[in-house]
């Protein structure tokens, strides 16, 4: 089986990509399924139920967001019966929607898609550490293929949840940072990580923000209004190879794609 992960998709050039290439990239690559974290989707910042319908009619089989998944106060009753949208499941227990979802990949396989939150920075209601083992119980009682989404600022959160999870899960792939990392490769038990799988949007920009606007409010300190790029765009992400029938990867490569 083979798994398409798309990193962070920022604003209208990351969806304008997704929507011209994904579906041809599909078929390019031979994907069974394909993932995409869309917490950035809407002007760089949140989704609304409208784009996220509009990223899985393009070729998304699920979706998962971040620390911005409540930007858009429209999203909340979306995700309360989503069964394809997931947002990082520990979030507040008593906040709408899911952290894991089951999505049939191209042959009718089930495939696991679990988020989580790392807790440097992003302060999330419960550590993710608290309940990634009960998350991952739950989805290999349906299914060996079993990916995690661990949107966080740290690396070494990235790289320990990866490790802690070694073998019982087909993939631990990080997002958040926007910037893709040299490091994916196969762990020693068959899972396949990467620490960070990048960005689909603008690249000619400060992660996805108007330079000139991130720049001003770094060396000023006054509050600027963002203001998603333009140039450079280009989609991101990870490719990963793996057993259906027992979940372990065999190969993992980035995925890089310009306009």
């Amino acid at each position: 089986m083979r798994i398409l992960f798309v990193g962070d998709i920022v604003g209208r050039p990351g969806r304008d990509i997704v929507e011209r290439r994904l579906l041809a990239l599909r078929t390019e690559l031979d994907v069974d399924v394909c993932i995409v974290n869309g917490e950035n989707a809407a002007d760089g910042i949140g989704i609304t139920p409208r784009l996220a319908e509009q990223l899985l009619a393009a070729g998304a089989d699920a979706i998962t967001l971040g620390n911005h998944t409540w930007r858009r106060t429209e999203i909340a009753p979306y995700l309360a019966t989503s069964e394809r949208v997931v947002r990082p499941a520990n979030l507040s227990a008593s906040a709408p929607g899911r952290g894991l979802a089951i999505v049939p990949a191209r042959d009718g396989t089930r495939v696991g898609v679990i988020n989580l939150l790392g807790s440097l920075f992003l302060e999330p209601a419960r550590s993710m550490w608290e309940l990634v083992d009960e998350l991952v119980d739950e989805a290999r009682r349906d299914t060996s293929v079993v990916v995690v989404d661990v949107h966080a600022e740290a690396t070494s959160e990235k790289v320990a949840l990866a490790r802690w999870l070694d073998g019982r899960v087909t993939a631990v792939l990080g997002t958040h940072t926007h910037v893709q990392t040299a490091d994916a490769r196969i762990l020693p038990g068959g899972t396949a990580a990467m620490t960070d799988v990048g960005m689909t949007g603008p690249h000619d920009s400060v992660i996805g923000v108007e330079a000139d606007l991130a720049i001003h409010r770094m060396r000023t300190g006054m509050p600027v209004r963002f203001e998603t790029a333009h140039g450079g765009v280009r989609l991101e992400g990870a490719l990963v190879d793996c057993d259906a029938a027992t979940g372990r990867a065999t190969a993992i490569q980035p995925v890089r794609i310009e306009i």
